[in-house]
């Protein structure tokens, strides 16, 4: 079994009707070797807030590609998307790791051929997304201006059963 580590370094844009202003909430963010550091700072720190869970026994290649459909999305769209893969009514879309996976017609929507709905891996990132909720909460954010713009996965080491 592979563990991934849930370090997911999100961050949030903050649309107004002029341009973008990058709000850098994190949403998740995933260290490799040094524990409690993110890979990417966040450029206004009193304007961003912070995820982050390690060592989840969920496959990384499902986590990965779980974050890679999130990413560009306002919190509340990645909220209910995910929920809906929970439901099968829409997917997971498989770009890179793509060996073995089955082709569905559900994929035409995203471009592609191949895709799955990974259960465990989907709600360990609606974990880390209703937990950067309440971060954003805390710092009394704005939660529909919130956009998740930087969102990592690694891979964990390898646990004994």
């Amino acid at each position: 079994t592979r563990v991934c580590v849930c370090e997911c370094a999100c961050l949030f844009h903050r649309t107004s009707s002029h341009h973008q202003l990058l709000i850098s909430s994190r949403v998740v963010h995933l260290i490799t070797m040094v524990k409690n550091v993110y890979s990417k700072e966040a450029e206004n720190p009193t304007r961003s807030c912070k995820a982050r869970c390690s060592d989840l026994r969920v496959h990384y290649k499902n986590t990965h590609e779980t974050a890679r459909a999130i990413k560009g999305m306002t919190l509340g769209q990645a909220q209910t998307y995910l929920e809906k893969v929970l439901e099968h009514k829409a997917a997971i879309p498989f770009r890179r790791h793509t060996g073995g996976i089955g082709r569905k017609a559900q994929a035409k929507i995203y471009g592609t051929t191949q895709c799955r709905y990974p259960k465990k891996s989907v709600e360990a990132v609606l974990g880390l997304l209703k937990n950067a909720e309440s971060n954003a909460e805390s710092k009394s954010l704005n939660l529909s201006a919130l956009q998740v713009s930087h969102i990592q996965v690694q891979q964990a080491p390898k646990m004994r059963r």
